[in-house]
């Protein structure tokens, strides 16, 4: 029997590949679900989750969802025997046999589950299971699912790419002739890549005239084209699987990518036809965290995986209560960061809250402080109560893990058929609601009638209303429970990783790149902080990917050729392999290797020659001697150098600030020395606070910093903007509020080093903010780097800091800007 769908005149067959001979599909999954609930619970499988297992496979058996699950678990165990990490997250997470089967990770023995938020009888929707995979290797997947069903039988569903601001100032400066300097700058002035209008301040700041015919025109068109589809583009990995022919049933195409196919409709068709969509998605952290297992394993004989990493470790805990988490999954944003010190978790649960308090959702729906207020003991927890006979606590038997705060979309559901006596099909569309709040604008439909319900049952209205608002914000990214909980596994797992093992930790980052909020340098800075040592580039000792070097213990990480701006993997591989011995010279490296001119040059640029006795400019000098083409067959085998022997060119030395301008230049951080510290003497001159001087500051002290531009943030349309500045000594967060960042605007999204003025402010907890008045663009500084005045750092100083072995203490680092400090990261 196969799962069908009628689609008017066609059939919707799907495919039932994973089924055995001799078995039907329903048979099939409950066998391998109780098999795998043994090994999920080796000391017996609990009453309550055999009745949870029991509830689902009898609805799964009545929609004949059977093989879908099947379809799931087949590829979650293809991935397992490749070695791939993954893991099932969302609203499947509610689910039971998802957790048995190895699809989740979330336990229901452990967790209150709301499977109707997954699936249900007045859903009317087949199952939508999500599964993210290591994204280096999630195409072995997606061509696995290729190989297993055919190409003829198996499409990646399209997208529509709609225009934003920046792609539609761009487009209609190309059809109105404007120059690129023009659209370039037109296009800067656009935050991130959301947006609803194109303003005049934003052509004025952009420094051009909005009353300019060709501007306008321009402007006008631009703003007409926002939010009208673009292009067709592929899915980020939701599959359709047919059993019968594909083209059958829906257009087809072949994909700009190798060996890959795709269907001509979106998510919105396929689930408006009721097509069963199996999404094969991409997460970079797992990446990360399997890259990490493998330098674990191999450099300190620690063999973990997803589910052997220790439990609620008190260490992993402390470092999250400081705020200590650059780089951590899920909590890395500056608001996350700013908020760890004050929710201090210390369980796991603690960090499912962490992870969905710090939404549009909660934060609009007036969650957070009360929430916050209760978890310190400042207020106790808040339980309406109905009138009799109705069950007083029922409002606290949904709230109470949360101290009678809603934050996620499961306890809204509750509290809506608890309190309001929704029935399932009214909490069904409360659900579809909450999640297309921004779209179709149908939550209001509802309000009237859980408030109204929930006074005839004896609550307040003030307490009805409040409730419905909450749920309101659920409308702007609210988190489902099991969502939560899955990222807040992986959140757990890496802080592990980082706290146990740091070096392993950053070097898996760094070779993941690019992912997260920080850039490289700042990745390296956070490393040093933790005890590691970074040691340089070097053309006799580094690999492709950053590597460790060391004892267990006292590991080192060495940065790769990765790391060099336009070096080339396959030049990386070609000079490790011609690597059987150390290079002696330029002449060797370049002839063994057979590496061309521009790679040679990359490398004398990157400082890499230091271990055979050159510094940048030397081996620049060196290199340039080089034939430009590849080295002749009797040359390569040759081991004498090459070229006649040359008298001394007695080339200056370069200055410290001339190598770091250099160094950020070519790989976009340096191990010689911060920028800041440099010029220093500029902003010390002008009585301008370190960011370490300014956290010594009181509550309420007017200051000004200066730094390089970490991060800019502005979460969905919220009413601050988050800066990060980095200087020599620390970092200084900075929040503008949205009336400041419009009079500042130009300066806020192009400055690389800023200038600021604003008034301390400190928390109980001692998070310092500076609360922004004045930005000043202070760039130009940046430029100027090369010739700073360095005379505070003596020749013999400068020496040491720039000599092969660089000592721990002089290390620092700096993330990405633009020219000198490329594009810093900015994510919205």
């Amino acid at each position: 029997m196969h799962t069908r769908f009628d689609l008017k005149d066609l059939t919707y067959n799907y495919p039932q590949e994973p089924t055995p001979p001799g078995w039907s599909s329903q048979a099939y999954l409950e066998d391998l679900t109780w098999r795998h609930a043994q090994i999920r619970y080796p000391g017996g499988v609990s009453a309550k989750v055999t009745d949870l297992l029991n509830k689902e496979l009898a609805f799964i058996q009545i929609q004949d969802f059977a093989p879908y699950f099947l379809t799931i678990h087949d590829i979650v165990r293809v991935a397992n025997s490749k070695g791939i990490l993954c893991q099932g997250r969302g609203s499947a997470a509610n689910s039971a046999v998802c957790y048995v089967l190895g699809i989740t990770c979330v336990d229901p023995a452990e967790n209150d589950l709301l499977f109707e938020r997954f699936l249900s009888d007045h859903r009317g929707e087949p199952p939508d299971i999500d599964v993210d995979f290591e994204h280096e290797r999630r195409e072995e997947i997606i061509q696995h699912i290729y190989d297993r069903y055919g190409r003829h039988r198996a499409g990646i569903a399209a997208t529509v790419i709609r225009y934003r601001p920046k792609s539609a100032i761009r487009e209609v400066g190309k059809v109105l002739g404007l120059t690129e300097d023009v659209t370039a700058r037109l296009a800067a002035s656009q935050w991130g890549s959301w947006g609803a209008e194109i303003g005049d301040c934003h052509v004025e700041q952009a420094g051009l005239d909005p009353a300019n015919p060709m501007i306008g025109r321009a402007v006008a068109m631009a703003s007409r084209l926002l939010g009208f589809p673009r292009h067709l583009s592929q899915h980020v990995g939701g599959f359709i699987l047919t059993q019968d022919r594909l083209d059958e049933l829906v257009p087809i195409g072949n994909a700009a990518m190798p060996d890959r196919t795709f269907i001509e409709w979106d998510k919105d068709d396929i689930d408006d036809l009721r097509l069963m969509k199996v999404d094969v998605l991409a997460l970079g952290m797992l990446t990360c965290i399997r890259k990490a297992l493998n330098l674990m394993h191999a450099h300190d004989d620690a063999a973990y995986e997803l589910h052997t990493v220790p439990n609620e470790q008190a260490d992993v805990y402390d470092m999250l209560c400081k705020g200590d988490s650059i780089g951590v999954f899920q909590v890395e944003s500056r608001a996350q960061i700013n908020m760890l010190p004050r929710l201090k978790p210390r369980t796991f649960y603690d960090l499912v809250i962490q992870v969905a308090i710090v939404r549009p959702g909660p934060i609009q729906g007036d969650m957070v402080h009360p929430y916050l207020r209760r978890r310190a003991k400042l207020e106790e927890p808040e339980y309406s109560k109905p009138a009799p006979p109705h069950d007083p606590d029922e409002l606290k038997k949904v709230l109470h893990k949360t101290l009678g705060v809603p934050l996620f979309q499961e306890q809204a559901m509750k509290v809506a058929m608890v309190a309001a006596e929704f029935t399932p099909k009214e909490a069904n569309g409360l659900r579809k609601a909450m999640g297309t709040f921004r779209g179709d604008g149908t939550l209001w439909k509802y309000e009237g009638r859980m408030v109204n319900r929930m006074v005839e049952r004896g609550y307040e209205r003030d307490f009805a209303q409040r409730c419905f608002d909450q749920i309101k914000g659920f409308g702007s990214y609210g988190f489902p429970e099991s969502h939560a909980a899955s990222f807040g596994k992986l959140v757990y797992i890496s802080s592990f990783i980082k706290c146990r093992y740091p070096a392993a930790f950053a070097c898996a980052l760094l070779n993941s790149q690019p992912m997260g909020f920080y850039a490289p340098a700042q990745i390296v800075r956070d490393a040093q902080e933790h005890g590691v040592e970074i040691r340089p580039i070097d053309v006799n000792l580094s690999d492709w990917d950053n590597t460790l070097e060391g004892p267990p213990g006292l590991l080192a990480l060495r940065l790769g050729f990765r790391q060099i701006d336009g070096f080339r993997e396959e030049w990386a591989k070609a000079l490790v392999v011609a690597r059987s011995r150390s290079f002696e010279g330029v002449e060797a490296l370049a002839g063994r290797a057979s590496l061309p001119g521009s790679a040679m040059r990359k490398l004398a640029d990157a400082d890499a020659f230091r271990s055979i006795g050159m510094d940048r400019r030397e081996a620049l000098w060196a290199v340039r001697r080089l034939p430009d083409d590849a080295p002749l067959p009797l040359f390569a085998a040759a081991d004498a150098r090459e070229l006649g022997e040359e008298d001394d060119a007695r080339l200056p030395r370069m200055a410290l600030g001339e190598h770091v301008a250099a160094d950020y230049q070519t790989t976009r951080l340096s191990l010689k020395a911060h920028p800041m510290a440099i010029l220093r003497p500029i902003f010390a001159a002008e009585n301008t606070l370190t960011c370490a001087e300014l956290e010594t500051r009181r509550s309420g002290a007017k200051v000004r910093t200066a730094g390089v531009v970490l991060v800019r943030q502005r979460p969905g349309k919220g009413n601050a903007i988050f800066i990060t500045l980095e200087d020599e000594t620390g970092v200084t967060n900075l929040v503008l509020w949205a009336r400041m960042f419009e009079e500042y605007r130009r300066v806020v999204m192009a400055a690389r080093l800023m200038g600021v003025e604003g008034v301390v402010e400190k928390s109980p907890e001692g998070v310092v903010h500076l609360m922004t008045h004045r930005v000043f663009d202070r760039s130009a500084e940046l430029d100027r780097l090369s010739d700073a005045n360095t005379t505070e750092i003596t020749p013999s100083r400068a020496d040491e800091i720039i000599r092969p072995q660089y000592p721990r203490e002089t290390v620092h680092t700096h993330p990405r800007n633009a020219r000198i400090l490329p594009g810093s990261r900015d994510f919205h």
